[in-house]
């Protein structure tokens, strides 16, 4: 990589000289006795973003979306402890071991341990993705102090940890987070204008792993590798020693565990291209105009940043063009695909910062009350949707989970009468306790095919009357939204099903997913 470096005379030296002693000049204590040390500086920034992350991880108590959950900590409980749901992903093969069998290690050492308790069990991975994000918040850091000046650092630094998205998400589960902060990682050691850590060997190896965890992060790091390619002087030592060693390593590892748990030669990559593009199947689960991204996504994502974000493409397009293009790419390919969803473009959230950043940083006397809106705002955002909006469905969770220690006859059986995957699973119970839900597995080809949660809200009556024609098969306890309380209060009525909890979930209900849950109980 030493050919990318700029080529500098002694007139140069002693101008970066100069920038750098500025640098540590305005990073210096207010009282102006000392300036702070790279080792201070990284120390207190490692401490304020261990503590902000760890803030950040327990005060987000709701849930997103399932995949959280079932592309996760199901797999990873399923591995360790031998009982569980696996999805229909898992038996297609579409999803790699690799991000589950990494909190299955953790599992596993708990459960040798003897503490496998059902508390660790749902937050320790998460404390350990808050951890992994802190990492990768100081480094990006100091990625941005190589860039641009400590005034505009700093402010990129503080669009970058108010991100009402980012607290929203980069500590939940979620492969979406765990490739966001790998694309962070690997930005830090990519041949960026001005950057003078860049190593191609980490940022592969990084992106390697991305691609692993979720194979989607090749869409964002195309344009970027390929601009690499094509800057890159030695060509050939680039894709000899970095690029075909790296990826044959990755994928070697990846189809190595995946065979092992899959039991039977499954080539994951080859099996996700194949199931969600040729044939289309997360169509099933929604499509969207091909603006959305523009008209909806991209603004829910930067929230309050929006318009720095648009100021700061204005003066640093040609600068970070690289960015710019990335951004650009990755919005236009996901634009084409009919199934949208806002996670789908959280890893561009640390590209569009740098823009945001370098946006507050030019506002001269109104970046203070900028940034103290956009703190505001992003605040009010993150603690309502962390600790309001959706968060029955875990809370939910609680009084299933209260069901272990019963002791009656018949035991408990639950019976979730909600879309699939509302909730957790035995990742929150731990305990073999007999549970069901709604399936709703795509369509593969079966004619006349409609998934069992569409056939029971076509007639919620009737399919409870045939799927439970005797009393005895009856479950011991119903989960379900209040807005199908009243279509099947007939059935509950007549089996002497009674309400034991009404839990709040949000203030938006819509369609099948209502404001409040409740449990019944069969006496």
């Amino acid at each position: 990589m030493e050919n990318l470096r700029p080529r500098l005379n002694f007139g140069n030296k002693v101008q970066v000289v100069k920038l750098r002693k500025r640098k540590s000049e305005l990073y210096s204590k207010e009282d102006g006795t000392s300036p702070l040390s790279d080792g201070e500086l990284w120390s207190r920034l490692v401490v304020f973003s261990v503590v902000f992350r760890l803030m950040n991880c327990f005060l987000v108590q709701s849930s997103f979306v399932p995949d959280e959950y079932w592309q996760s900590l199901e797999v990873s409980h399923r591995m360790v402890f031998n009982y569980g749901y696996l999805t229909w992903e898992w038996k297609a093969g579409i999803r790699g071991f690799i991000y589950p069998l990494f909190f299955a290690v953790i599992y596993k050492i708990l459960h040798v341990i003897n503490y496998d308790l059902v508390h660790l069990l749902i937050w320790l991975p998460r404390i350990l993705q808050a951890l992994f994000a802190a990492f990768a918040d100081v480094k990006f850091f100091f990625l941005l102090r190589t860039l641009e000046s400590p005034d505009v650092a700093k402010w990129t630094f503080f669009c970058h940890m108010v991100s009402w998205f980012s607290w929203f998400c980069c500590t939940r589960t979620l492969t979406n987070s765990a490739e966001t902060t790998l694309t962070c990682l690997a930005l830090v050691y990519f041949p960026l204008p001005g950057s003078t850590k860049h190593s191609s060997s980490v940022y592969l190896s990084l992106v390697a792993v991305a691609v692993l965890v979720r194979p989607t992060a090749l869409i964002v790091w195309f344009p970027l590798v390929l601009l690499h390619f094509y800057q890159e002087e030695n060509k050939l030592r680039l894709v000899t020693h970095s690029l075909l060693p790296i990826g044959a390593v990755a994928l070697v590892i990846s189809t190595v565990i995946d065979c092992i748990f899959y039991e039977k030669w499954t080539l994951v990559q080859f099996n996700f291209v194949k199931f969600n593009v040729f044939h289309g199947v997360a169509d099933f689960y929604g499509a969207h105009p091909w603006h959305w991204y523009l008209s909806q996504g991209l603004a829910v994502l930067l929230g309050p940043h929006l318009p720095l974000f648009v100021h700061g493409c204005c003066l640093a397009a040609r600068k970070y063009k690289t960015l710019l293009a990335a951004i650009v790419w990755t919005v236009a390919v996901y634009s084409c695909l009919p199934h949208k969803e806002f996670r789908f473009l959280y890893p561009l959230l640390p590209f569009c910062m740098i823009f945001c950043g370098m946006s507050l940083a030019h506002l001269g006397a109104w970046r203070r009350p900028a940034a103290l809106l956009l703190l505001v705002t992003n605040l009010s955002a993150a603690l309502y949707t962390g600790l309001v909006h959706q968060r029955g469905t875990l809370d939910a969770m609680s009084h299933v989970r209260a069901l272990c220690d019963v002791t009656s006859t018949p035991p408990p059986d639950v019976l979730f009468l909600m879309p699939c995957h509302s909730t957790p699973y035995y990742s929150h119970v731990h305990c073999p306790m007999k549970m069901r839900f709604l399936e709703c597995p795509p369509d593969l080809g079966e004619e006349g095919y409609v998934d069992e949660a569409d056939q029971f809200y076509v007639d919620p009556l009737h399919w409870l009357r045939t799927s439970f024609p005797y009393k005895s098969s009856l479950p011991t306890h119903l989960v379900l939204f209040d807005v199908l309380e009243e279509e099947i209060s007939v059935f509950l009525q007549g089996n002497k099903f009674v309400r034991t909890a009404e839990i709040f979930h949000t203030h938006f209900p819509e369609g099948r997913v209502g404001g409040s849950i409740f449990i019944y109980e069969r006496h």
